[in-house]
C-alpha cells in the first residue's frame, strides 16, 4: 500500500483506491475461505465451489426482492436488516446444498484428487443449469439498499459506504475463523483429525461428522461471499460462480494451499493490486492478478504461507 502512494500522487485518491482494494480483497477472502477450509482440513479439491456462490447470490435477489419496502427505505437499520436477512438465507441455502453436494458428489471420491476435480466441475455445471431453471438465464439486478449507496467523505477522499461495510464483515469473518480453529474445542478436534484421524476416532469422536460440518461451513461462507459479490457488482448471472472461481484459485495459490492466513493475505494483495493497476495502467489491470501469482510462485513456489502437512 505504501509503495503505491507516491505512484498515485494524490493522498485522497490513494485512500479511495486503498479502501476499495481492501473491500474487494475481503469479499474475495470470504468467498475463498470456504474452499481453503475444505482443502486445508479435508484435502478435497472442490472445483464446484462456484455453485454455492451463485446460489447464495440468487437467493439474495429473491429475499431482497421480497423485502422491497425495507430495501427502498431511507432507514439504515431497515436496509441493513434486509441485507443481513439475505445473507443469512443465502448461507442457509448454500450450507444445505453443500451437505447434499458432499454426500452425493464428494464422498465417493475422497482421496482421489483427479476424480474430485472432474466430478465437482460437473456438479457446478449442473448447478448452473438448475439456477437457470429456477431464476432464468438472464442477468438479474441486485441493487444496493438506499442507505448503502453513495460515499462517505474522509477529508478529500470519497469512500463508498458499501465498501466500508464489506471491510467490516470481512474482518469479522477472518477473526471468527481464526478464533474457531485455534481457540475452540471443535477447531482443536478438526486440526487433530487432520494430523491423526485414527487416534481421534479412538477417543470416541466422530471425525467424519466434523469434516462434513467443515464442508457445510465452507459452502455457507461461499453463499455469504456470493451475496457480497453480487451487491459489489449490483447484478448476478448464473455464471457468477464460474467467473469468480479463477480469482479464488489465484488467491489460494498465492497464499498457500489450505492456509487461512495465506488466503487472507493473498486476497488483500489481489484486491489492492487490481485497484492500483486499474488506476495507474488500466490495460495492465486485466492480467495484474496473473502476474502477481507468477511473481509469488517464482519467489515461493509453495505460496506465502504453505501448510506443512500438504
Amino acid at each position: 500500500m505504501a509503495v503505491a502512494a507516491p505512484l498515485v500522487g494524490s493522498g485522497s485518491t490513494w485512500l479511495t483506491l486503498t479502501v476499495a482494494g481492501l473491500a474487494m480483497g475481503l469479499i474475495v477472502f470470504i468467498i475463498a475461505s470456504g474452499l481453503t477450509l475444505v482443502f486445508g482440513l479435508m484435502d478435497v479439491l472442490n472445483f464446484g465451489h462456484g455453485v454455492f456462490i451463485a446460489f447464495g447470490a440468487f437467493v439474495a435477489t429473491s429475499v431482497m426482492g421480497g423485502m422491497a419496502d425495507w430495501v427502498g427505505s431511507g432507514s439504515l437499520w431497515a436496509n441493513l436488516g434486509a441485507v443481513f436477512a439475505a445473507m443469512l438465507a443465502a448461507m442457509a441455502v448454500a450450507g444445505a446444498l453443500g451437505l447434499a453436494f458432499e454426500r452425493v458428489v464428494v464422498r465417493p471420491v475422497y482421496g482421489q484428487h483427479l476424480k474430485q476435480i472432474l466430478i465437482t466441475m460437473g456438479g457446478m455445471i449442473v448447478g448452473e443449469e438448475v439456477i437457470k431453471v429456477i431464476w432464468g438465464p438472464q442477468q438479474v439486478p441486485l441493487p444496493l439498499p438506499e442507505s448503502l449507496r453513495g460515499a462517505v467523505l474522509l477529508g478529500d477522499a470519497a469512500v463508498e459506504k458499501y465498501r466500508l461495510l464489506a471491510v467490516v464483515i470481512g474482518l469479522i469473518v477472518f477473526a471468527a475463523l481464526l478464533w474457531t480453529l485455534n481457540r475452540t474445542k471443535v477447531g482443536l478436534l478438526i486440526r487433530a483429525g487432520v494430523q491423526d484421524r485414527e487416534m481421534v476416532e479412538s477417543l470416541g469422536y466422530r471425525i467424519r461428522q466434523l469434516f462434513v460440518g467443515v464442508f457445510v461451513a465452507g459452502s455457507a461462507l461461499a453463499g455469504l461471499g456470493g451475496v457480497m459479490w453480487g451487491l459489489y457488482q449490483q447484478n448476478v448471472t448464473p455464471q457468477i460462480g464460474a467467473q469468480v472461481n479463477t480469482l479464488i484459485f489465484i488467491v489460494i495459490i498465492i497464499g498457500g494451499l489450505g492456509s487461512t492466513l495465506g488466503c487472507f493475505v493473498g486476497a488483500l494483495m489481489v484486491g489492492l493490486l487490481a485497484n492500483y493497476a486499474g488506476f495507474l495502467a488500466p490495460k495492465a489491470a486485466l492480467f495484474s492478478n496473473i502476474a502477481l501469482m507468477v511473481a509469488v510462485l517464482l519467489w515461493r513456489p509453495q505460496g506465502l504461507y504453505p501448510v506443512t502437512n500438504r
